[in-house]
């Protein structure tokens, strides 16, 4: 018989990147079909999807950011362009009959949990879906920060941003201004100034940056790339580089400063080969340790400062004018197009996820986080928030391969829900204690690492929240992240059944 306990959908799967195309899968490979997976974008890919702009690649090597039961050998680059990961998407869907399962173009507007039922109910601006379990496979990258300049409003020429990108406009001749110069920044800036009458860069932080061993791969690289025998160690050893390169740093900095000073020496030696002009070399070099802030790779960033017509600025932005950038010394830039690379809003208000989203008791997520900082069991779920599972959620992110972090939580996520299902149970919460035990070790943890030092200040990294809590990363190792996210006690979870299910069940 049909109730109004009987949702349309087992599960809702909330984004069509890469975290909800890895849910599909997962879902399938449970045995799951009753599902469907929602996305605002007319395509799959997520971030790969929604940034086009000129020169948007990955910066891990394309062989470590793919799915364990979706690697390829035919990569045209070691780093793959936006585009080629976008298309890598679509593949999965079509591989693993993901097709009709997607409801594109429609944008979720709300989420509540409706206690009555033990079901979701996701208003959409197409109407209602209900589900008992919800998927929030919505990126940590998802919002973009527009800047909070006075004056920017009343700009006058055109205004783009990396993650809304309109190839229309023709920036050849054009006086442009860019804003920023993090990860999407070293992509874009080279790219503009091959076609750009005049590029001013107003820089706020400098970024590390290394050199990127980027290459189309030949007949021998696709070999072993294509061969599963040979890739698998080959993968095994560079997530291993990663994780060693990127997290070391952070999570054993203290212990490791005389190896992390050497490589920042390097780096300093490396961009002496690059950058002609000394005092453009200093005003690029960051005064923070190495691994406070996500560091970079581009073997073209720092050779466009040479250009004649490029100009670096770090005096801080007074204000935009309807035709020019205006710094805190009086000086007054003429500019046609502004580019915001400012980045997105990282475990702030409105944006994990960008909609308001209701537990028990009608409490806000946003809102909850806001009162009692950003924290989730895992990084996935959170107590007063039944049978919702969170992708990326705060101390989630160990650093490394955002596809093996999507894989993990993903992972965590099913084993909770075919519990649910083997025991009949509608409702599964994360229990209070462990929650916050979780969170406890995280601070702890934290604490010990140079991220929460003076050797870390004036980073600007978004790790680091408007709360000061590192809450988009997680001090351990991916091996460590990957364990508990598949081993962790079920007894965590609290599984329920609602007395009107009860009643629906006894008369069915």
């Amino acid at each position: 018989m049909t109730s109004t306990t009987t949702p349309d959908f087992e599960v809702a799967v909330l984004g069509a990147g890469f975290g909800g195309i890895n849910a599909g899968v997962q879902l399938r490979k449970a045995g799951i079909e009753n599902f469907v997976i929602i996305d605002k974008w007319d395509k799959v890919g997520g971030t790969w999807n929604a940034n086009r702009y000129p020169g948007v690649a990955v910066d891990i090597p394309s062989f470590i950011y793919s799915f364990s039961y979706a690697q390829k050998g035919d990569w045209s680059r070691l780093f793959a362009p936006g585009a080629e990961l976008q298309r890598y998407a679509e593949e999965i869907v079509d591989a693993h009959g993901l097709r009709p399962k997607l409801r594109l173009n429609t944008r979720i507007t709300g989420a509540r949990f409706d206690e009555a039922a033990d079901l979701w109910r996701a208003t959409t601006d197409s109407g209602e879906i209900t589900a008992r379990f919800v998927i929030a496979g919505v990126g940590g990258l998802e919002v973009p920060n527009l800047p909070d300049i006075p004056g920017v409003d009343s700009f006058a020429g055109t205004v783009l941003h990396t993650a809304k990108w309109d190839h229309s406009v023709d920036l050849a001749g054009k006086r442009v201004a860019v804003i920023g110069t993090g990860a999407s920044a070293l992509q874009l800036i080279p790219e503009i100034a091959k076609v750009s009458a005049h590029l001013t860069v107003f820089q706020r932080t400098p970024i590390w940056v290394a050199p990127k061993p980027d290459f189309a791969p030949g007949p021998l690289t696709r070999f072993v790339l294509g061969n599963r025998v040979l890739r698998y160690p080959l993968r095994a050893a560079g997530m291993a580089g990663v994780e060693l390169g990127v997290g070391a740093g952070m999570l054993a900095g203290r212990r490791m400063m005389p190896l992390i000073r050497g490589a920042e020496a390097l780096l300093k030696l490396w961009m002496r080969t690059q950058v002609e002009d000394k005092r453009t070399r200093e005003k690029l070099t960051p005064k923070y340790l190495l691994g406070c802030k996500r560091p970079s790779m581009h073997n073209e960033y720092f050779k466009t400062y040479n250009l004649p017509h490029v100009n670096l600025v770090t005096e801080p932005i007074e204000k935009i004018t309807p035709d020019a950038v205006v710094t805190d010394d009086g000086t007054e830039r003429a500019i046609d197009v502004l580019v915001c690379a400012t980045g997105f809003k990282v475990m702030a208000k409105g944006s994990t996820p960008p909609f308001s989203t209701r537990g028990r008791d009608g409490i806000d997520l946003n809102e909850y986080w806001e009162q009692h900082r950003y924290q989730a069991y895992q990084g996935v779920t959170v107590p007063k928030f039944p049978n919702l599972f969170l992708t990326i959620g705060p101390y989630a992110y160990a650093p490394g391969s955002y596809l093996v972090l999507i894989e993990s939580t993903t992972k965590h996520t099913i084993r909770v829900i075919t519990e649910s299902l083997r025991r009949g149970a509608t409702r599964a919460e994360v229990r209070q204690e462990p929650h916050d035990r979780y969170f406890a070790q995280m601070l702890e943890r934290v604490a010990r690492t140079p991220i929460m030092t003076p050797a870390c200040h004036g980073s600007n990294t978004y790790y680091l929240n408007h709360q000061g809590d590192a809450a988009a990363f997680r001090p351990t190792t991916t091996v460590e992240m990957r364990w508990w996210n598949k081993h962790f006690p079920l007894s965590d979870y609290r599984f329920t059944r609602t007395p009107a299910q009860l009643t629906e069940s006894r008369t069915a």
